[in-house]
């Protein structure tokens, strides 16, 4: 088993051309659309930002549990899919020097084959809900982290690669630049914000980066401040009894919230919890089914049965609601695609409108 795992920091210099590689500074795309989807990613479009490779890719719902979409990296470009995190800042994929099982299945970075790859022999460990990954922080031109050793069974099977963090630059290890804020800085953006909308379609879904599209959602715009963003993640009040905080997260799959307040959720809508860590719904009874409504800011979002109610072929109907491991509310995917959801740095406020 190889010990040494890599990060990244790649400086998204130069401009763009949609249709070739060469940088020319005023061409610079102002804002990129990336679309989501179930097949496997094909390429729409491609822009280079400096080093990585920005396709417009299509990206994967896997049974809508995660969504992940394709980046480039190095020089050559590499390519691998990654989820689009916006509860962590850092941005990994498995190295070739990782031989454990989980990145045997994976798509690797091979740094011996990067012009711009450049060591700096310091050490990231970043800790997950559901594992964690230690690695080397080395440059290039965006900012990644490289895995080569993996702690827990979850990567195992997950069907992509690494993960590309979208929280604010504290939250990052060895406080390196951030892919969003590296963005923000070299001026390639028409905003300081992306907007996430993702569908339960197979087609559809998309993250841009710059700005939103009037056309995936309805209504008004609801904008929520920001609190606590020096600690990293992007978190908004939410109404409790005694007042409590939560977090839109693109990379949790679930609505997650503290055990004893999931419990009141899932007995009033009829859950049951089984020994496989998930709650069965009957299917025939969604129409009887209750919303469940999030008060954030003052302002009501109802999530009807049809939002929080999942379907797999083998398992049947089972709950989008579960226990988070701290006790924090986290509104996942089960919330953002009822919701669309858009993430403004510049005035660190979070906007919530119903999605189309």
């Amino acid at each position: 088993m190889a010990a040494c795992p890599v990060l990244f920091v790649i400086t998204c210099t130069g401009e763009a051309t949609p249709t070739s590689g060469h940088m020319r500074r005023k061409s610079v795309p102002r804002k990129f659309t990336c679309l989501l989807d179930r097949h496997p990613p094909h390429v729409l479009d491609m822009y280079t930002l400096g080093m990585l490779s920005l396709t417009a890719p299509v990206f994967t719902s896997h049974r809508n549990l995660e969504y992940y979409g394709t980046i480039y990296i190095g020089t050559p470009p590499q390519k691998f899919s990654v989820v689009f995190d916006t509860g962590s800042s850092d941005l990994w994929v498995p190295s070739v020097k990782c031989s454990s099982e989980a990145c045997l299945k994976h798509r690797r970075f091979d740094s011996s084959k990067s012009s711009t790859f450049r060591r700096t022999g310091k050490h990231f460990h970043i800790v997950y809900g559901t594992g964690s990954m230690k690695g080397i922080l080395v440059f290039d031109t965006v900012k990644l982290l490289v895995l080569t050793t993996e702690s827990g069974k979850a990567f195992v099977n997950m069907t992509f690669d690494g993960i590309l963090g979208l929280a604010y630059p504290s939250l990052s290890e060895e406080k390196a630049t951030p892919f969003f804020d590296s963005l923000m800085k070299e001026g390639l953006l028409e905003k300081h914000q992306f907007s996430v909308y993702l569908s339960r379609k197979k087609r559809g879904s998309e993250f841009i980066f710059g700005g939103i599209d009037q056309s995936h959602y309805t209504g008004r715009i609801n904008w929520i401040p920001v609190n606590y963003q020096s600690a990293g993640i992007i978190i908004i009040k939410i109404a409790c009894k005694g007042g409590c905080h939560g977090i839109i997260d693109t990379g949790t799959s679930l609505l997650l919230g503290p055990k004893y307040e999931m419990i009141k959720i899932e007995k009033a809508i009829g859950a049951t919890p089984t020994h496989f860590g998930i709650s069965e719904i009957n299917c025939s009874e969604l129409s009887n089914m209750p919303d469940v409504v999030f008060v954030i800011n003052g302002i009501h979002y109802p999530l009807p049965p049809s939002a929080y109610t999942l379907k797999d072929k083998q398992v049947g109907c089972f709950s989008g609601f579960g226990y988070s491991f701290d006790g924090s509310w986290n509104l996942g995917d089960v919330f953002i695609r009822e919701y669309y959801s858009i993430f403004d740095r510049e005035n660190n406020q979070v906007g919530l409108a119903k999605a189309v």
